[in-house]
């Protein structure tokens, strides 16, 4: 613990300061634990997880507002529900939990004044996360990484405050069912056999995926269904061309495109991109990020005409000679205002 740190923890902690006095520089070595395990008969996760279990004890009181609680990978450190008493679920704003297994049940009541969620490697079924959101009424960001035991993700629709969800890296996730009202921002990295948004498609300002070919299924499918969207990224390793819509992105202001060109199929033609240039009147910044590309031939083709006045920045991280990226380039600096 930095100094500064531990001097605010024995203002506020006499048990903290008595203890710090005692022992004003702790180390514990694998060594130690281990030689202390064996005089008790422990293994050595028992005796972590009773190290965990004591300092939570002690930190986690009524009036706490932020909780925060990361653990080495593969951890198999069981949070205790019980920490969440009814002094500590009315004060608490944000709870963020990293590699442990969390459980909550409906016993566990509301958490009335949680706004944010965190949960990252932590072993949550979709049952006992459904749960907990229920319980979360004053729910506003939803974050999730790599919770792999979660198959099906029911937002429900008692979360009114909920503005914003990400879904990222959680690999047996097969299923997204959102009904909260008020979603406005969304990001998925992954496949989903069924994504269903809910009412809260027109109100979407924010939409970020990755996922193959939804490059495609984005500008096939999203202008008419999220007319305000306003910040769209999309990143895909396996990918088809764009073809030209008279749908309109008429809100898009900032666009974002990561494509993986080594997993691309020699036929792909990055010039079909410009179909979004031509789909966002409003776009005013445009980031596109590729790892590799294919040679195309020297002759370019002939260049549509087009004009976007509200265009200031355009970035190719990567940027090669390929044939379909030189001519998309020029057609977006030939249609931005001079």
């Amino acid at each position: 613990m930095p100094m500064d740190a531990a001097g605010r923890a024995a203002c506020l902690s006499q048990f903290f300061l008595s203890s710090w006095r005692c022992y004003p520089k702790l180390t514990l070595t694998r060594y130690a634990l281990c030689s202390k395990s064996k005089a008790y008969g422990e293994n050595l996760s028992t005796r972590i997880d009773s190290i965990i279990d004591s300092w939570l004890q002690v930190a986690v009181k009524p009036g706490i507002e932020e909780l925060t609680l990361f653990l080495y990978e593969d951890e198999e450190y069981i949070f205790p529900i019980s920490l969440l008493s009814l002094g500590v679920r009315s004060s608490i704003r944000s709870l963020e939990l990293r590699s442990c297994v969390f459980r909550p049940t409906p016993e566990l009541g509301p958490l009335r004044g949680l706004t944010r969620l965190a949960l990252r490697d932590v072993r949550i079924t979709g049952l006992k996360l459904e749960c907990l959101l229920s319980n979360s009424l004053a729910l506003e960001l939803l974050d999730l990484i790599h919770c792999h035991r979660i198959i099906f993700l029911k937002i429900p629709s008692v979360l009114l405050q909920l503005s914003c969800v990400k879904v990222r890296g959680c690999s047996y996730l097969r299923a997204v069912q959102n009904k909260a009202p008020n979603l406005s921002s969304f990001t998925l990295y992954g496949q989903v056999s069924k994504l269903s948004l809910g009412a809260t498609l027109p109100m979407m300002k924010v939409f970020v995926m990755r996922c193959d070919k939804v490059i495609r299924y984005a500008r096939a499918n999203l202008p008419p269904i999220m007319p305000n969207l306003e910040t769209l990224e999309l990143g895909s390793t396996f990918e088809v061309n764009t073809p030209m819509l008279p749908s309109k992105f008429l809100n898009l202001k900032h666009l974002i495109i990561q494509v993986n060109g080594e997993t691309l199929s020699p036929s792909y033609d990055y010039f079909s991109l410009i179909s979004f240039l031509d789909a966002s009147p409003s776009l005013e910044t445009w980031w596109l990020d590729h790892e590799s590309v294919f040679e195309g031939s020297s002759h370019l083709r002939q260049l549509p005409e087009c004009h976007h006045d509200r265009l200031k920045s355009f970035e190719v991280i990567g940027f090669s000679s390929a044939k379909g990226l030189v001519e998309l380039t020029c057609c977006i600096v030939k249609s931005a205002a001079t």
